[in-house]
């Protein structure tokens, strides 16, 4: 079977890795500080924007899985040395380089989520994304590499923790029957990308020539707001409804003055004070991966935070 790296070990690079390694594949996986190996993974310590080691590790591989991200208040420093290196090792390496992006690059939009819309965003985050894609995309477009993004939006399931809009911040509380507070407006409509469905989406692209060469959404479910998202993992922990609160402005601004994560959240804002809507119906069309039915993605959701939460109660 084939040879992949992932680099990262977030919620998507590990989904990612383990998926393909159910599947057979080998994979190595890259990461500053290393890990113990996993049943059919290696993990290497190394710098990803070190080329010339990333090339090494990555050398015979079918595919190189782009799932890491600079801490989120140095995206600007942080993601051009990550992203060239990135792109140099596919070029020298041979392998297809598959980036999982995000919806940022779009900026504000009006209505629906396409792939053809433009990479209009005004903000330092969401050029920064943009100008990620591009740079890969003009390479794949010289003939230089072979390389495709995959854009999610906010994740959400098993293995999503601090990072989620609809985690660590929402899911331990109203398991324990707490309100919820959440940023922007709690009834606005919203999609959430299941996270196995993004790694599910990474591997199938790695192995579809017709795919390479553009940007595809991983297929999403209809949007649902976080009041409503909040209603059913509730239904499904037997908890009972719990107040949902979304986060006022002020507050929001207060906290940005301590806060990196909530200073750079400002910039985002839009999507959660407005119906924020990805249509993913152009990857469904053209490939195999549908999205998870929403029943099954909140009963995933549920047991895996119960056990999480059970054993940090075993070992607190």
């Amino acid at each position: 079977m084939s040879f992949h790296v992932v680099v990262g070990s977030g919620p998507a690079g590990s989904a990612t890795a383990r998926l393909l390694a159910e599947q057979g594949r080998t994979v190595r996986v890259v990461t500053r500080s290393g890990r113990s190996p996993e049943p059919g993974i290696e993990h290497v310590a190394l710098d990803a924007t070190d080329t010339a080691g990333l090339t090494d590790v990555a050398r015979g591989a079918a595919a190189i899985h782009s799932c890491a991200a600079p801490p989120y208040h140095h995206w600007a420093r942080d993601w051009p040395p990550l992203a060239s290196s990135l792109c140099a090792t596919a070029e020298a390496t041979g392998a297809v380089l598959v980036m999982l992006g995000n919806l940022y690059g779009y900026g504000p939009v009006a209505g629906p989520l396409t792939e053809d819309l433009p990479l209009a965003a005004t903000g330092t985050k969401g050029r920064v994304r943009a100008a990620v894609w591009e740079q890969a995309r003009t390479l794949h477009e010289q003939g230089r590499i072979r390389a495709v993004e995959v854009r999610a939006s906010d994740f959400f399931g098993p293995g999503v923790t601090d990072g989620g809009h609809l985690a660590g911040r929402v899911v331990p509380p109203l398991l324990r029957g707490k309100p919820v507070t959440t940023l922007g407006d709690p009834d606005a409509p919203h999609s959430w990308t299941y996270l196995p469905d993004v790694a599910r989406t990474l591997v199938e692209v790695a192995d579809q020539e017709r795919a390479w060469g553009r940007a595809w959404h991983v297929p999403t479910r209809p949007p649902l707001s976080v009041r409503e998202m909040v209603g059913r993992l509730c239904a499904q922990a037997g908890t009972g409804p719990v107040a949902v609160r979304g986060l006022p402005a002020a507050v929001v601004g207060a906290a940005s003055l301590f806060s990196p994560l909530i200073r750079e959240l400002n910039e985002i804002r839009y999507q959660f004070d407005r119906p924020f809507v990805v249509n993913s119906s152009a990857y469904e069309t053209a490939f195999a991966v549908r999205s998870t039915p929403v029943d099954e993605q909140v009963k995933e959701t549920v047991a895996w935070w119960r056990e999480r939460l059970a054993a940090g109660d075993r070992h607190g």
